[in-house]
């Protein structure tokens, strides 16, 4: 009996072929739900700061999500989550600039002065603006076509950056909230312990390259 040798991951990108759907209608919710307290005035007292506040939380959960793709494949031997990384990276980028769009045209009515005074004076409001920064290349060269034109190795250090601009993120979030850390500590911890698990799976890489080599 000849088997056929696509099969098995043809069986494999069927079984996963909910994710993408499943993650993008997961990530939509929370959105169409922001839309229709702010449409009903429901959002609060002050709607643009509890907009600003959501749309910034999913933001930095997203980037969050996005970077443990990696560590879950290295220390689950799974394809499933590096499938989605892309994904939620983009869906992270994607909170982040309605993040900025609502503090900026609404909170700060699209007036630059005000935006160039705020992250001249605020420096929650600069470390927040710089990782926005960041992120744009890292969303522009998401595609398959920008590591064939950067290659594998220089689009990697770039998007190295990942871990740099969710860091600033979290910064960000302890900045503004001020008093109870309790929230963005938890982001940073997890930010902390995604970071520790690929430095450790490196070392690792180096120790047997070196094995190898002698």
């Amino acid at each position: 009996m000849v088997r056929d040798a696509t099969a098995l991951p043809r069986k494999k990108a069927n079984a996963r072929a909910w994710l993408e759907p499943a993650v993008l209608t997961g990530a939509a919710v929370p959105l169409v739900d922001m839309i229709v307290r702010a449409a009903t005035s429901s959002l609060g007292a002050n709607p643009v700061s509890e907009a600003l506040n959501r749309l910034g939380l999913l933001g930095l959960i997203f980037l969050v999500a996005s970077l443990a793709c990696t560590p879950l494949k290295l220390l689950f031997h799974g394809t499933w989550a590096i499938a989605l990384r892309r994904l939620l990276g983009l869906i992270g980028f994607g909170y982040v600039c309605l993040h900025f769009a609502v503090y900026w045209l609404v909170d700060r009515r699209g007036a630059a002065a005000s935006l160039l005074d705020d992250l001249a004076k605020r420096p929650f409001i600069s470390v927040g603006f710089l990782a926005f920064l960041l992120l744009i290349p890292l969303a522009l060269t998401s595609t398959k076509d920008s590591i064939k034109k950067l290659g594998a190795a220089r689009w990697l250090r770039l998007h190295r950056l990942a871990y740099v601009a969710a860091s600033l993120g979290v910064l960000h979030f302890i900045w503004r909230v001020k008093r109870d850390l309790t929230e963005p500590v938890i982001y940073g911890s997890v930010l902390a312990l995604l970071f520790a698990v690929r430095i450790l799976f490196s070392l690792r890489r180096t120790r047997r390259s070196d094995r190898t080599a002698s």
